[in-house]
């Protein structure tokens, strides 16, 4: 439930749990490049990233490390603990801009996609955190969502006597 108690985290915050994120998720990636090809071949970031490579020079294997399984993992823990990693330790959670709840399957795709809009203008939907009201990235607003500092002491009594009973 979002009150006027409710916290919203800032840049810096997520910043951190962004970068918690990197340090667990990029020796996944690099383990599971070695496990799915066999070597080097999908870590290779000259020909992942190079914009003129043909369809025939694409690479579902470098695809499917680089791109998908990290983009499902993200979403995995988007929609089962309203967070990632970095963010859980940190006592972020990623909630509904409205109602406050759980984000739904639709939103956690429309912001991921977001992060893409975010991105492109030099990072400037990221900055733009530091100085939106309610702390909203561009992919925030694009998908209606809010990340959160989950902090028990705000909430209201009657709320925590509802989960006891």
């Amino acid at each position: 439930m979002i009150t006027y108690l409710t916290e919203y985290a800032g840049f810096w915050r997520r910043a951190f749990a962004f970068w918690i994120d990197w340090l667990w998720m990029g020796p996944l990636v690099l383990f599971l490049s070695y496990f799915i090809c066999g070597g080097s071949e999908c870590t290779d970031l000259q020909n992942s990233i190079n914009p003129m490579t043909s369809l025939e020079d694409f690479d579902f294997r470098n695809f499917l490390v680089q791109e998908f399984l990290p983009a499902l993992l993200i979403l995995w823990f988007w929609i089962k603990y309203s967070a990632t990693p970095g963010k859980l330790l940190l006592d972020c959670e990623i909630v509904d801009a409205r109602s406050g709840e759980q984000i739904s399957f639709k939103q956690a795709i429309l912001r991921y996609l977001g992060y893409i809009v975010s991105a492109l203008p030099f990072g400037l939907g990221f900055l733009w955190i530091m100085w939106d009201e309610r702390k909203q990235g561009w992919h925030d607003k694009i998908a209606g969502t809010v990340v959160i500092i989950h902090d028990e002491a705000t909430v209201p009594l009657s709320q925590l006597q509802e989960s006891l009973l």
